[in-house]
């Protein structure tokens, strides 16, 4: 965790709000993040790793089978943000697929290649680019992975078997920004699909281009307005909605997952299940996963309409997009209901992190 220099130190009872939570349930998505930390367990996407504070305050949850208030209390102490965070949100995708192509079922949804190779904390440099991700030569060395266009137009990939079919490339694009989806197949059955790396190149916001170019207001931007308007760019090879997505060179691989945890919800960056409206996706290079956020904004949460929320997070998840101390993404769950609200959200938020006892700053 690299600690913010513009944090205040506040008094429990200055947040409002704090003790009309559900706090034994914070507390239990906690402990799934505590079980993770205590395991040393491998993340799936890395982040600062946990201090002293923060695995000791892990290790005294899971000695607890309920605290809620009290736990976080004892072991945390709430310092405020400087400055005004923003808050995006995100949610698991239910899409019809299909495992082998058919009319209507075409564009494939690729397994991560055998070739890549994920860099982290030592990315490689290119035309002043850091490539998180690169392609693995069979003399050792490493070239950077082919971008989004290359992928899809020339098959650009090694070894990357097709895990399903769905119908077009905005579904998939869709998927690919959510980081993991629920497919619904002919016969009724579901495949959980898990995020499983990327190509290493940056991430552009095809929604902020949109804003950028006219093509969708700002004030009326949302998910559902972006897939429109794709759609009606037309999205087949060559045409602008297609040549508008490719404008976001990176691209995210997919495995197919029936692991238990998998069952519980779509895996965050940390490795665990994500909890809807309790996980939160969080800058992986400033804070740690586990560590307690206390979010308060005016969000379009329970319907279309703007209402408070006031909420105990953890963060269980990271981002491309999600730079910065005071940038969240809030999980809203899966299915449309939750796709529709989450893509309504783009709002500022005030933020509240929880600092383990043995971790507080001054």
């Amino acid at each position: 965790m690299k600690t913010p220099v513009n944090l205040e130190r506040i008094a429990l009872e200055a947040i409002k709000g704090f003790p009309g939570d559900d706090l034994d349930l914070a507390f239990s998505v906690f402990r799934r993040s505590a079980a993770r930390i205590v395991a040393s367990a491998q993340e799936q996407r890395p982040a600062c790793p946990p201090t002293p504070g923060l695995i000791a305050a892990a290790r005294a949850a899971l000695e607890t089978p309920s605290c809620g208030a009290g736990f976080f209390e004892r072991w945390f102490r709430p310092y405020r943000l400087g400055t005004r965070g923003f808050l995006t949100a995100y949610y698991e995708p239910e899409v019809e697929a299909r495992l082998a192509p058919e009319p209507g079922f075409e564009t494939p949804v690729l397994s991560r290649p055998p070739d890549l190779v994920t860099l982290n904390e030592t990315p490689l440099s290119r035309d002043g680019e850091a490539l998180t991700s690169a392609r693995r030569l069979a003399d050792g060395r490493l070239v950077p992975f082919p971008a989004r266009r290359e992928i899809e137009e020339e098959g650009a990939t090694t070894g990357s078997a097709p895990l399903a079919y769905v119908q077009d490339s905005v579904e998939l694009f869709l998927m690919q920004v959510q980081g993991s989806a629920r497919l619904r197949l002919a016969d009724g059955t579901t495949l959980a699909l898990t995020y499983d790396g990327r190509n290493g190149r940056p991430y552009t916001s095809v929604g902020r281009l949109a804003i950028e170019r006219g093509l969708v207001a700002e004030g009326e931007m949302s998910l559902q307005r972006l897939e429109a308007a794709l759609r009606k760019m037309g999205v087949g090879p060559g045409q602008p909605g297609r040549r508008l997505m490719h404008e976001n060179r990176s691209y995210v691989f997919f495995r197919v997952d029936d692991s238990e945890d998998r069952k519980l919800g779509p895996i965050g960056g940390e490795g665990a299940a994500l909890t809807p409206m309790r996980s939160v996706a969080v800058d992986r290079s400033i804070w740690s996963y586990g560590l307690t956020f206390w979010i308060a904004a005016s969000i379009p949460w329970e319907s279309a309409a703007e209402t408070r929320f006031e909420r105990l997070m953890i963060a269980q998840d990271t981002g491309s997009a999600i730079l910065g101390a005071s940038r969240a993404d809030l999980f809203f769950g899966g299915g449309v209901r939750a796709g529709d609200l989450a893509g309504r959200v783009r709002h500022e938020a005030d933020f509240t992190v929880f600092l383990p006892i043995g971790d507080a700053a001054p």
